[in-house]
């Protein structure tokens, strides 16, 4: 900024009024002077700062100017940025859309090459499958379906096998109901056909399996003798019933060959039912009635054949006015029936026959009924003595109990209560011994009969309720069924405690020492003796008793006993190692337990396998020492060789004699340290044997120096002699 500065002018002389005017115009003027002057520096003053400010608001409007280029210019920059990265993004998300659209379309391929081989392979399954025998529904021999197949294909068997042969012989039964039997005999043979059928559909196993083939199933039914005897029995001999008429039956004699499909039903009810005795007296009974049918019908016949009422052997006149009953069909029946069992059971007496032929038919009668008689009496003898068979080797096991308690003077009330005792067991149904009954089964099926009838009763013990399946099994396996009578102790306290008892039935009660007082009554479910067969460490009881346990009336118990526990839990350490601390636990709750280390004895049985353990290691490292040992003379043996040959090269002498000797002296001292007393016993035995020959050899070495001293003198005589 540019200051002006005003000159004030010299004063000049002038009158005094003019000088007091011009004074005081003078001040004013010199006020006004010095105002203006003020004035003008404000003004210049204010001009600067409006210039400062001027420039200042232009410097500002640049900045702001600047500000706005670069924003616009940043603007302009994002959005070229923007855009480009918009278009890469639009070219990445194009490029994107081109490889997705390349990855679809080669999924699309590889999708169809996959359908392509999909449909490859399942042509290939297609052919396979034509060329693999068809699976279709085939029934097993062993199930429900086959054994009521047989039933439906049993009654057909059992009406021709009755019926044929009845009609055949009288013919008032083949006239009256003609249209009856034709209905019967069609749904028989329909039944018999649908059975060829369902024999091409019944399986085979072959090789354990179960076959399911079509071919295979046909080709072994076709194969099969009873296929032949089916299409024996299939054949149309019905034809003949235009050419003999209807009152020839005895045509369709060939349905009788599927009797085998009735004995084969009968084979299998027999297996299946739980009362096979009964079973097998009724099949006989129903053999000899259908034996006794045959032969009233045949007796009837030939009746015919030689004429009624021709002798007294053969059937009475039909048209006699004395006795017209014997006309009506069903008295004819009747009294063939009785005449037939009278002579097959040999029981009855019954007019002599007349004829030759008579003779021969009586005869052959008699031999059937005296084969059928001894079947009779063989069969059910043989029966009812297998239904008694149980009862009977019970009755022998009390008739020796008996005897024994006779000869050994054993008190009646003991006796008695010996008697009750068995007659407890089997009127109750438990005199069977289970063992004994399930021995011929396999371990898995009495595992599997021995978890149904025993696992619950066994889960009931607190201390196998975690226990692993298969040691369960194990235990379930060897629990012993036990009934106690009345008044009797299943332990008494300070007994050894050998068994746990688990309650099935029954009530024990825990009483005092005078075997009245009762203190707690135990019932079914209930267990004891658990604690004292785990041997846990610690137990104030040990394996002792600790209670009197009395049975108030019958009681059923199964008993485990300690060596069965403790071998089913050698093979399942953990289990055991978490019944023991479960049993410690119990004793704790308890108090019966001593923590104390000090008070906790080691078993006998324990000490014995720690001392037999120390023992074998003993051995092992005497016999390990004796090796190293051996190696270590071998080793010194080489080296003093060695040392030797060294010597005798070096030239110097060897007095490999006196070492040799020293060396086994030291070895010989060694082994007499390490020899057993009883080794030092033989040792010293061996030494004075050693010593004798020695004294023998000695003595024998003595006399050949002797000798060989006597010839060289004798040489050397000579050779003097000779020089001489």
């Amino acid at each position: 900024m540019t200051m002006t500065m005003t000159t004030i002018p010299p004063p000049n002389t002038m009158p005094p009024h003019t000088a007091h005017k011009l004074t005081s115009d003078s001040e004013e003027q010199s006020e006004d002077d010095l105002v203006s002057p003020q004035l003008n520096r404000l003004a210049n003053m204010n001009n600067s700062n409006n210039n400062e400010e001027e420039e200042k608001g232009e410097k500002k409007k640049k900045k702001k100017k600047e500000k706005k280029e670069k924003k616009e210019n940043k603007e302009k920059k994002e959005k070229k940025k923007k855009e480009k990265e918009e278009k890469e993004a639009k070219e990445k998300e194009q490029e994107k859309e081109e490889k997705e659209k390349e990855e679809k379309e080669k999924e699309k391929e590889k999708e169809k090459e996959k359908e392509k081989e999909k449909e490859k392979e399942k042509e290939k399954a297609k052919e396979k499958d034509k060329d693999k025998p068809k699976e279709i529904f085939v029934i097993n021999p062993a199930g429900n379906l086959y054994y009521n197949w047989l039933f439906i294909i049993t009654v057909p068997v059992m009406y021709n096998w009755t019926m044929i042969i009845a009609r055949a012989c009288f013919e008032e039964l083949q006239h009256d109901y003609i249209l009856y039997w034709v209905i019967l005999d069609y749904s028989s043979d329909l039944i018999y056909l649908a059975d060829m059928f369902f024999r091409t559909r019944t399986g085979y196993l072959e090789q354990g399996l179960l076959v399911k083939d079509e071919k295979l199933l046909r080709e072994n039914y076709v194969k099969s003798f009873q296929f032949r005897l089916d299409v024996v029995s299939m054949l149309p001999t019905d034809v003949f019933y235009f050419v003999l008429g209807l009152d020839y039956p005895e045509i369709r004699i060939n349905k009788l060959l599927r009797i085998g499909r009735m004995m084969e039903f009968f084979t299998r009810t027999e297996t299946k039912t739980n009362y096979p005795n009964i079973f097998r007296i009724g099949n006989l009974i129903m053999y000899i009635l259908i034996i006794i049918h045959w032969n009233a019908c045949l007796y009837f016949s030939f009746s015919k054949l030689i004429g009624f009422g021709a002798d007294d052997w053969v059937y009475p006149a039909l048209d006699d006015p004395e006795e017209p009953a014997f006309g009506e069909p069903m008295r004819k029946y009747a009294f063939s029936l009785y005449w037939s069992t009278l002579t097959l059971t040999t029981i009855g007496e019954t007019p002599p026959p007349a004829l030759d032929s008579e003779f021969l038919f009586h005869v052959m009668d008699f031999l059937v009924g005296v084969l059928i008689f001894a079947t009779i009496v063989g069969n059910i003898a043989t029966m009812i003595s297998n239904m008694n068979a149980a009862q009977a080797q019970f009755q022998a096991r009390i008739d020796n109990i008996k005897q024994y308690m006779q000869v050994r003077k054993v008190s009646k009330e003991l006796e008695l209560r010996v008697i009750k005792w068995f007659d407890y067991l089997w009127n109750n149904g438990k005199a069977q011994d289970e063992r004994e009954v399930l021995r011929y089964l396999p371990d898995k099926l009495r595992a599997e009969i021995g978890i149904q009838v025993h696992m619950d009763t066994l889960k009931k013990v607190r201390i196998f309720a975690d226990c692993e399946a298969g040691l369960l099994i194990q235990l379930v396996l060897k629990l012993r069924p036990q009934v106690f009578s009345p008044g009797d102790y299943i332990c008494k306290k300070g007994d050894i405690g050998r068994e746990m008892y688990i309650i099935k039935d029954g009530k024990l009660a825990v009483v005092a020492d005078d075997g009245v007082t009762q203190f707690v009554v135990l019932g079914s479910g209930s267990y004891f003796g658990e604690i004292s067969i785990l041997n846990i460490k610690g137990s104030k009881a040990g394996n002792r008793r600790t209670a009197n346990i009395r049975s108030v009336g019958y009681s059923d118990l199964f008993c485990l006993s300690k060596d069965d526990l403790m071998e089913s839990l050698t093979e399942y350490p953990d289990a055991k190692a978490m019944l023991e601390e479960k049993g410690r636990q119990i004793l704790m709750k308890d108090g019966l337990i001593d923590l104390d280390p000090a008070n906790i004895k080691p078993e006998v049985k324990e000490l014995e396998e720690k001392v037999s353990k120390l023992y074998s290691t003993m051995e092992l490292m005497q016999i390990k020492l004796k090796k190293v040992l051996g190696n270590y003379k071998n080793a010194g043996k080489a080296l003093r060789q060695r040392i030797a040959d060294l010597e005798r090269l070096s030239g110097e002498e060897v007095e490999e004699e006196v070492e040799e000797e020293e060396q086994e002296k030291k070895d010989a001292k060694e082994d007499k340290a390490e020899e057993t007393p009883d080794e030092k016993v033989e040792g010293d035995k061996e030494e004075e044997k050693d010593e004798v020959t020695e004294m023998d050899e000695e003595k024998g070495g003595e006399g050949e120096k002797e000798a060989t001293d006597e010839t060289e003198v004798k040489d050397e005589d000579g050779e003097e002699e000779k020089t001489k």
